[in-house]
């Protein structure tokens, strides 16, 4: 009976003294791994393409519509040239029609009158062939004048300067008043897709590729602790020459339309591998300023954290592999 109880006690004090399942589960062993070296650069957030509104006739900006910042579309009007000369030009054309108008009336009524005589057998022949000669005359001249009015209005027409694309406006170096050469351009505005261009030193080219994910921070060039809080980017373009040491790369990231054009972020790109030792990231905890981790046997030791990485956090100094931590 004495043996009995003493192996019930002895269970009871074994399953008390074990730890519960769901803090063995709550344990890590800390372990080197090669994790990807990750450089934090600044990116600028960059327009695909730039575009530039041009006038196609010299002139005088008469109506300038939009303003720096506004957003276009495809085909709007954004300014208006108007040349005085293509005016003169317009009312001494009309003057030369009206004036030819009323010298083809007279030619077909000339016509038409040597056709009476000739059938009737008063004029000749060559009467009748030369009033038709100077109708057809009168006629050409009245079309090519015609023809010299639609050239003068579609030159008044193309003062309208139309938004080659849709964008943002980003300058307008004229104003109204101002007098502008065929060719002058009259806005600069930024196509609606935005890129991040990264300038990377030239010991970095050998590693960047084309398909490569890079991880984007937050806007206002603050540091981030949590890759989960980062975006993911992806390289499209890595130009094929490197200017003044440094290779140029664009990166596509979505949610780039409310950046500023010229605006600088934070990004962490790959530049290869290196041995570190890493911890998962909720088994670290922070308590005024210094941080902390738990071993298996309940002590606290100051640890200095490093970059997130894939799996959690590097660990630089206070903890060695082996090591087992628990989850706080």
């Amino acid at each position: 009976m004495r043996m009995l109880v003493l192996s019930v006690l002895a269970t009871l004090l074994a399953w008390f003294a074990a730890p519960p399942p769901h803090a063995l589960a709550q344990q890590a062993a800390v372990k080197r791994e090669m994790v990807v070296d990750r450089k934090a650069v600044i990116a600028t957030v960059e327009p695909v393409h730039e575009l530039a509104a041009r006038a196609r006739i010299p002139g005088t900006v008469t109506n300038l519509i939009v303003k720096e910042g506004d957003q276009v579309t495809d085909g709007q009007r954004i300014a208006t040239v108007v040349d005085q000369k293509l005016l003169y030009q317009m009312q001494a054309l009309a003057g030369r029609i009206q004036a030819q108008q009323a010298e083809r009336d007279q030619a077909l009524i000339d016509y038409q009158r040597a056709l009476e005589l000739r059938r009737s057998g008063v004029s000749s022949q060559s009467q009748l062939d030369q009033a038709r000669t100077r109708l057809d005359v009168a006629e050409r001249t009245l079309q090519a004048l015609r023809s010299d009015r639609q050239v003068i209005e579609q030159q008044a027409a193309e003062g309208a300067v139309l938004a080659p694309g849709a964008g943002r406006v980003l300058k307008l170096p004229v104003q109204e008043g101002s007098v502008v050469l065929a060719g002058d351009t009259i806005a600069t505005m930024a196509t609606k897709n935005y890129i991040l261009r990264l300038q990377l030193p030239e010991r970095h080219a050998r590693f960047i590729r084309a398909g490569d994910t890079i991880l984007v921070g937050e806007r206002g060039l603050s540091a981030v602790q949590d890759l989960e809080e980062l975006r993911r980017g992806k390289v499209v373009l890595v130009y094929p020459e490197i200017d003044q040491g440094r290779v140029i790369a664009d990166v596509q990231v979505e949610g780039l339309g409310d950046y500023f054009v010229g605006e600088r972020t934070r990004v962490y790109i790959a530049t290869g591998t290196r041995p570190a030792l890493v911890i998962p990231g909720g088994y670290l905890y922070r308590r005024y300023g210094v941080d902390y981790v738990r071993l298996a046997d309940g002590t606290e030791v100051v640890v200095q954290p490093g970059l997130p990485v894939e799996d959690g956090i590097e660990i630089l100094a206070g903890l060695k592999p082996g090591d087992v931590v628990a989850k706080p």
